[in-house]
């Protein structure tokens, strides 16, 4: 009876051994792929913010582009409102900037390029109409947008390079 017990312990003793084995080889397998996902996580953060980066440079050419009337406000807002809305790492951009938001909205429906050349010279002069009366009707605020986007992007630029 007494060797049936020191079995039964022994056996006892080597199940919890093995488990005791498999839960730390568990463990350490679950540290691994926690250190994975952080690191997959923090490569994707490097990959959004090198986007914004690049995304943010362009709007400060525009941006600067604008104030120094070498792009028409309706080409820059459209432009812009683009560049924006492609951020990965902000919202409520629109929020923040509605002059240059709404004279893009008020314009996007108007034909460029090829299609603008194949509108009849009264249409082109319409649209050109629309355009010039948007952008006279929203200068003040656009203007007062740009210097407040211009701020925000050279902030936004220096925090994503740190």
């Amino acid at each position: 009876m007494d060797a049936y017990w020191l079995y039964a312990i022994i056996f006892a003793v080597v199940i919890i051994a093995a488990l005791s084995f498999y839960a730390g080889k568990l463990l350490q397998q679950l540290k691994k792929q926690k250190q994975l996902q952080q690191q997959a996580e923090w490569a994707r953060q490097q990959g959004l913010a090198s986007h914004d980066h690049k995304v943010l440079a362009s709007v400060l050419i525009i941006t600067r582009a604008m104030k120094e009337e070498q792009c028409d406000f309706s080409e820059g807002c459209w432009r812009l409102s683009v560049l924006l809305t492609s951020l990965k790492m902000s919202g409520e951009l629109a929020l923040q900037f509605p002059a240059i938001f709404k004279l893009y909205n008020e314009i996007k429906h108007l034909s460029i390029l090829d299609d603008r050349k194949q509108l009849a010279k009264s249409q082109r002069m319409k649209q050109d109409y629309q355009r010039i009366t948007l952008e006279a009707k929203l200068h003040g605020n656009i203007v007062k947008d740009l210097d407040l986007l211009q701020q925000y992007t050279v902030e936004r630029m220096s925090i994503l390079k740190a």
